[in-house]
């Protein structure tokens, strides 16, 4: 029973710590191709050309991260 326990348990961590369960979302600038934590002060200055975007797909569209967050 024990280690029935211990493999479910085990299997759970590697269930939540999979990158599709931990998806980050980025606000991407696609004229600028520049991608902000959703707490940058530039993300929140952006409203023309900015959308909510997993990061994943902000970098595949060629997005390069904000100088000032990180991305």
């Amino acid at each position: 029973m024990k280690k029935i326990l211990t493999v479910i348990f085990s299997v759970l961590i590697l269930c939540l710590s999979s990158s599709s369960v931990l998806a980050e979302t980025v606000v991407f600038n696609w004229k600028t191709l520049k991608y902000h934590k959703p707490s940058c002060q530039w993300a929140q200055k952006c409203t023309v050309n900015c959308t909510k975007v997993d990061k994943k797909e902000a970098i595949k569209h060629g997005g390069k991260p904000c100088k000032v967050c990180g991305g």
